[in-house]
């Protein structure tokens, strides 16, 4: 599907929203349109599945037993074992919401969880009263709104499913800090986390396995890319991928897509990475993130700063705590607490861990001697884990024009980087965009 027909599937979705026209405000109609769009894709890759899934229904066999059958059946870890696809649901207009609701309380409970996090329930009730519900699964089931897998992939979906988001974010006015990362930069920071030797060699090897964590998932962008380029390297290695997530939209985007490709969807988690740590004792070999730039952190200062006084460096704040007006730094230091031990002696047990992640300007520039910021890079560099910052262009993402940094962190550096940082300025590297993408006018090349 080239980029013009992702265009126009996001361009038909979109336009369903028209109907929401004066039963809602332009800041809801993501409230609508995008659960309906997962419970579409979900429906989309189990109905050629459905008879078999009915048919296991119908044994004797222990509940346990019919699970794993109906995973085999499906070839995914999700199910449904209503006797509705939302095409037939259309059939009975009168018993519409209640079947709806049926149909989604029998997906399996990771399914289901998806849905509830989209408070789905709600969302049918609402449509259900304003005589709205009939009129929009319609248009979501119509054939110009085809989300089969034979007809748009999982890589495609994904860049349906940001596309819709960045713009009902737009819509809804969402915090200045909660930028989606476009996948051709965390595609430059997924090459650049697997291109020491060590790692190639790693990841190469027959049967490799190695984990992956991002605290702030959003959409689950950075995971799947990752993922993605390690089955291109070696179709034996296997990624496993762990995130958590805080917005309960893209919390659900990210949970969906996991599910669709296979994985196991109990590795995404629900809550604040910072607060209430899903991973807590995890270590991983490579993260990535995206922080949210710029966001005050105040509303959860009491638990993150009583954590850094009473645990100091046993924490993960022992290094000092960043200003409230921006809780980058924060995100980082969670991740340091999280990097696998180092012995070149002993890879196998201790293969170190390497990071990527996007910062604005503010934890290169911000906080003076002495103050939380400075110690922090000071501790960062003391302990020679920076490898790297790049300089990327400004008009990269969609909701802002400001200029960015990606910062490499290893502790597992190798020779010729050790006790030294490679300052990039990549801020000339780009290609204006035919059509602009909200804020974002600048992409970098493949070469």
């Amino acid at each position: 599907m080239s980029t013009e027909k992702i265009s126009s599937h996001v361009s038909l979705i979109w336009n369903i929203a028209e109907i929401l026209r004066g039963d809602y405000k332009e800041h809801e109609y993501g409230d609508v349109v995008l659960p309906f769009t997962v419970l579409t894709r979900l429906d989309s890759v189990l109905v050629d599945t459905k008879r078999a899934v009915l048919d296991i229904k119908a044994t004797a066999v222990p509940q346990k037993v019919k699970e794993l059958q109906y995973a085999k059946a499906t070839g995914y870890p999700f199910w449904n074992t209503s006797r509705f696809t939302l095409k037939t649901l259309l059939n009975d207009p009168d018993n519409l919401e209640k079947n709806l609701a049926y149909y989604v309380e029998s997906f399996s409970p990771a399914a289901r969880q998806v849905m509830e996090a989209y408070n789905f329930y709600s969302v049918i009730e609402r449509l259900d009263k304003a005589d709205l519900l009939y009129q929009v699964l319609s248009e979501f089931t119509s054939s110009k709104v085809d989300l089969h897998p034979d007809v748009v992939s999982n890589d495609q979906m994904g860049h349906i499913f940001e596309e819709l988001i960045r713009r009902f974010s737009e819509l809804s006015n969402e915090t200045a800090g909660e930028h989606f990362t476009p996948r051709e930069v965390i595609k430059l920071m997924v090459n650049i986390l697997f291109s020491p030797e060590e790692d190639m060699d790693r990841l190469c090897a027959t049967g490799a396995m190695a984990s992956l964590y991002d605290p702030g998932v959003g959409t689950g962008g950075m995971l799947s890319i990752a993922a993605e380029r390690v089955h291109e390297m070696n179709e034996t290695a296997r990624l496993e991928v762990y995130g958590q997530e805080l917005n309960p939209q893209t919390f659900a985007v990210a949970k969906s897509d996991i599910m669709i490709k296979g994985e196991q969807q109990e590795r995404i988690y629900f809550g604040n990475s910072l607060t209430d740590d899903q991973n807590s004792g995890k270590k991983f070999d490579y993260m990535l993130c995206n922080p949210p730039f710029g966001v005050n952190w105040k509303k959860y200062k009491d638990p993150i700063q009583e954590e850094a006084e009473d645990k100091g460096y046993d924490g993960r704040f022992g290094a000092g705590l960043p200003r409230v007006s921006d809780g980058s730094f924060l995100f980082l230091q969670h991740m340091i607490k999280k990097m696998k031990p180092y012995d070149p002696k002993d890879p196998v047990n201790a293969p170190g861990t390497r990071i990527g992640i996007v910062f604005n300007g503010s934890p290169l520039f911000t906080g003076g001697a002495g103050q939380g910021e400075s110690e922090i890079r000071r501790w960062i560099l003391e302990n020679d884990w920076l490898e790297s910052i790049i300089a990327l262009p400004d008009q990269m993402f969609y909701n802002t024009g400001i200029l960015t940094y990606v910062w490499v962190l290893s502790n597992r550096k190798e020779r010729r980087r050790e006790h030294k940082v490679q300052l990039i300025d990549a801020t000339s590297f780009f290609q204006r965009m035919r059509k602009p993408l909200g804020e974002k006018r600048k992409e970098p090349s493949e070469d």
